[in-house]
């Protein structure tokens, strides 16, 4: 069970779930909705990692409104190329393609349609800390 989950906020839950399961391949585990129907909280899950969802309130500015970023979503999959042509092909705001990083791992950024800032990576070799300028602990 991982200790740390994503909450990320939507101000339209119920659409956000669609797009992150069509696009990102996500799978929808739990929802809650209002008594008007609109989703108020769910949860996704990929690959045994989870996200869960939910609607913020009538203050709520999502990072698209605001036109900044507001966090980043690190995201590890089997095979990134795959997952970044899946992404693409739903529409997907893709901020970088996928690249080898210095670190070992092949990595692309991509935006949803609220804004936030979604980072999906594969491992894809091993290299010391060292190797690339990093300081152990």
């Amino acid at each position: 069970m991982s200790r740390a989950t994503p909450y990320l906020l939507y101000e339209d839950v119920g659409a956000a779930l669609e797009w992150l399961s069509r696009a990102f391949g996500f799978r929808e585990r739990l929802r809650f909705q209002g008594e008007d129907g609109a989703v108020t909280h769910a949860e996704m899950e990929l690959d045994g990692g989870e996200v869960m969802l939910g609607w913020p309130g009538p203050d709520y500015r999502n990072p698209r409104h605001l036109g900044q970023t507001t966090q980043l979503v690190h995201v590890y999959v089997e095979d990134v190329d795959a997952h970044f042509e899946r992404a693409r092909e739903v529409g997907a705001e893709i901020v970088s393609e996928p690249q080898d990083q210095e670190y070992g791992d092949r990595r692309y950024d991509v935006k949803d349609p609220e804004g936030h800032l979604w980072s999906f990576a594969q491992h894809v070799r091993d290299v010391t800390p060292e190797e690339w300028g990093a300081t152990p602990t």
